[in-house]
C-alpha cells in the first residue's frame, strides 16, 4: 500500500527537482540578494530596505521612464495579445482540418523565432536609409520626402517595439485557446440554437468562453507574463541598452543595466523583485476572472 501510494510521488519527482532548481531557489536567492549591496565578486552587504528606497524615491530613471514605459506596453501588449490570440484561434477554429493546421503553424512561428526575425526581418525593415523597407513604402506613396531615422527617434521606438511584440505574442496561450475551441461539443451550440441563441456573436459570449475557461485562464497569464517580459525587443531593435533617450526602456532592461552592466546585483535583485510582484498582481486578477466558481 505505501509503495502504491508513493509512485505518482516518483513520477513527480523530476519535475519537482527541475521546478526547485530552476524556479524556487533562484526565486529566494533574488529575494535574499534584493536586500544586500552585491557587486558579483565581494560577500554581499546587508542593507535592509535600502534598494527599494532607493527604487521607488531616489531611481529618476525607472520612476519617470522605466515604471510608466513597463505599465503603458504591458496594457497594451496584453490585454491586445490576449484578445487578437483568441479571435485568432476561433477564426482558425471554423477551418478545416489542413488549412488550420498550415496557419496555426505560421501563426505561431513568430513567437518560436522572435530573435531572429528581429535581427533580420525588422531591422531592415526599419533601416534609418533610404533602403529599408517602412521608409522605400512611404517614400513610393507621397508620404515621407526624407527617411526616417526610426529606431532614434523617441516618437515612433515605443510604438514599434509594441507592434513587434504584438507580432510576435501568439505563443502556447494562441495554441490553447484553438485546443479548447476544438474540443467544445458541437451538441452545446445545437442545444442553444434551440434555446434562442441566434448570432456567432452570442455563441462566443454564451458557450465558447464558458466552455473553455481553463484555457482561458492560461492564456491570460501567459498574455501578463510575456507582456512584462519583452524587454529584449526595444535592446535588439535599436542596439543599446538603455535603448535611445530610455524610450523604450522596460524593467527588464532595467535589470540588465544594473545587474550585467553595473554589477549591482543587489539593487537589480529589487527590481526584479518588484516586478515579480507586478506580475503576480495581474496574474491573481486573471485567475479571479477566469476561474471556475463554485
Amino acid at each position: 500500500m505505501r509503495t502504491k501510494r508513493s509512485t505518482p510521488y516518483l513520477f513527480l519527482m523530476p519535475y519537482l527537482i527541475l521546478f526547485s532548481v530552476f524556479i524556487i531557489v533562484p526565486t529566494v536567492m533574488a529575494v535574499a540578494l534584493s536586500f544586500t549591496n552585491y557587486n558579483a565578486v565581494e560577500t554581499p552587504e546587508v542593507v535592509g530596505l535600502t534598494n527599494y528606497i532607493n527604487l521607488l524615491t531616489q531611481d529618476t530613471i525607472f520612476l519617470q521612464y522605466v515604471l510608466p514605459n513597463t505599465v503603458l506596453f504591458a496594457l497594451i501588449v496584453g490585454p491586445v495579445g490576449y484578445m487578437l490570440a483568441f479571435f485568432l484561434a476561433w477564426s482558425l477554429s471554423q477551418l478545416t482540418k489542413l488549412p488550420r493546421t498550415i496557419l496555426a503553424l505560421i501563426i505561431y512561428s513568430p513567437s518560436m523565432t522572435m530573435g531572429v526575425a528581429m535581427t533580420v526581418m525588422w531591422r531592415v525593415v526599419f533601416l534609418g536609409n533610404q533602403s529599408g523597407i517602412a521608409n522605400y513604402a512611404l517614400t513610393q506613396l507621397g508620404i515621407i520626402t526624407e527617411p526616417i531615422v526610426w529606431m532614434l527617434n523617441t516618437n515612433y521606438i515605443m510604438p514599434i517595439v509594441i507592434i513587434v511584440a504584438l507580432w510576435g505574442s501568439m505563443g502556447v496561450g494562441f495554441l490553447a485557446m484553438l485546443a479548447g475551441l476544438l474540443n467544445i461539443s458541437p451538441e452545446l451550440y445545437e442545444a442553444a440554437s434551440i434555446d434562442g441563441v441566434r448570432n456567432r456573436f452570442q455563441e462566443v459570449f454564451y458557450i465558447t468562453i464558458p466552455s473553455m475557461k481553463p484555457q482561458m485562464l492560461f492564456g491570460a497569464v501567459m498574455a501578463v507574463v510575456n507582456a512584462f517580459q519583452a524587454g529584449n525587443i526595444g535592446v535588439m531593435l535599436t542596439g543599446s541598452n538603455p535603448t535611445p533617450q530610455y524610450a523604450a526602456q522596460l524593467m527588464v532592461n532595467h535589470i540588465e543595466d544594473y545587474g550585467f552592466t553595473r554589477y549591482e546585483m543587489g539593487y537589480a535583485a529589487a527590481v526584479s523583485v518588484a516586478l515579480l510582484g507586478i506580475i503576480y498582481t495581474f496574474s491573481f486578477v486573471a485567475r479571479k476572472l477566469f476561474t471556475e466558481k463554485d
